[in-house]
Parts: structure tokens; sequence; C-alpha cells
């Protein structure tokens, strides 16, 4: 029978995470960990029975707080469900800007640093993923109506989670924001693209609308100005007619 948490667990699990978010799974030592939980060996061993059962713990309390920590904030952001893609990635641009460059995503730097062999790390990952895409499939879903029909929400989300994941990793190498914001403002393109023929037409019809005003008060200049006055017919241009008829 499983034990319930503990504050003793949980603070073992947190300071886990942190601690392998900014140093790594390996160059984390157990009295690291300890030192920041403010726990024992004891303690510890009680609860996991070794450090990758406690990774085991980091990835599962990353399922766990998807939602609160990430995406219930990008809705509070905004109501757009295309724009809250882009709030989300904005998280994370922002995590880089905090850490200066160190911030890099923890579940592509577990992913990387895990050897292939250990599959029951790597299925707890793919289900960190699977979470990540769901919940920007759901934002693709939403915005269904002013989508071209032919838009695989589940692929679309598997392409934002690739950009997602290449952008932070290429910014933390260069140490610098372009390449992220080079992949976000072409993703944002792709975007546009996607939108349907009725969210297009809707664009252009507003962009006459902008130009039409210009055009009616060209009409309006013409229409009101003065024409001169033809000149009076002299005698013998009456002359020349009569002798005409």
């Amino acid at each position: 029978m499983p034990r319930p948490p503990t504050d003793t667990k949980e603070r073992l699990v947190e300071a886990a995470v942190h601690l392998f978010a900014e140093h790594g799974y390996h160059a984390t030592g157990l009295a690291e960990i300890l030192a920041k939980a403010q726990a024992n060996s004891g303690s510890f061993y009680f609860y996991f029975r070794g450090k990758e059962d406690l990774l085991v713990a980091v990835l599962k309390w990353y399922q766990e707080h998807l939602d609160p920590i990430l995406l219930a904030r990008v809705r509070e952001q905004t109501r757009e469900p295309i724009e809250r893609i882009f709030a989300l990635l904005g998280l994370y641009r922002a995590s880089i800007a905090m850490t200066e460059f160190a911030f890099g995503c923890p579940l592509g730097r577990l992913g990387l640093e895990m050897d292939a062999q250990l599959h029951p790390i790597h299925d707890e990952i793919a289900i960190n993923y699977t979470g990540w895409k769901l919940a920007v499939e759901r934002f693709i879903r939403e915005a269904a109506p002013s989508l071209r029909p032919d838009v695989n929400a589940k692929q679309l989300a598997t392409l934002v989670l690739s950009v997602m994941e290449g952008a932070v990793m290429q910014s933390r190498s260069y140490r610098s924001f372009e390449p992220f914001d080079q992949s976000v403002e072409e993703l944002r393109k792709y975007f546009s693209l996607l939108q349907n023929d009725s969210k297009k037409k809707k664009r252009n019809t507003h962009e006459k609308a902008d130009l039409r005003p210009r055009r009616t008060s060209a009409r309006k200049r013409t229409a009101g100005a003065k024409q001169e006055p033809r000149p009076s017919e002299g005698p013998n241009q009456r002359r020349h007619k009569a002798q005409g008829r």
C-alpha cells in the first residue's frame, strides 16, 4: 500500500526539481538534495529506493504542475486560443531572460542527459511531452473556426513543441534571443497561412475599407471642382450656324 505524501517527501521532490533543472541530473549529488530539502538520508530512503526513483517522482511533479505553473498563466493573459500558444512560448523566453541564458527546458535537458536504455525514465518524459502537446492541441481546436479545415491539430501541436525545444536550446548555446525570436516569428507566419478563406477575406475587407475614405474624398473633390464657363457665341458664329441650316 503506497504511503501518503508528507511534507518531507514533498520537500525532497521540489528540491530535486530545482536542482536537476539548474545543474542537471548527474551533476546533482544526493547531499545537495538533502541540504536543500532539509532532510536526512534516512528520510530519503524511506520514500525513495534511490536517485532514479526520485527522478521519476520529479517527472510526475512536472505532469501535475503543467496547468498551475504554465497553462493557468497563459489563460489569464489572453482569451484568444492562438495567442495563448504564443503566450506559452513567451513564458519560456521570460525564463531565458531571468536566468541570463542559463535556462533550458527541464524535460529536454533530462531527455538528452539520461541513457536511452532507461525506458521508465523516458516513458515519464514522453508522458510530460504528451501533456504539453495536448494542451496546445486544445488551443488549436478552440481556434478551429478561424483555421483551414485541413489543419491537423495534433501534428501542429507537435510542431509547436519542436519549435519551443529548438528555440530554447539554441538561445542557450548562442546566449542570444535571436534564435528564439526568429523561430517564434516564423511559427507565427505559418499560423497566418493556416487561416481559413473567410478570415483572410475579412482582413482584406478591413484593408480595403481603410482605403475607401481616401478614394471617396478624391471623387468629392473632382465633383466639387468649378467648371470654366463656355465662351458665348459671337455674331459671326451665329450667322454661320444659320447659313448651315
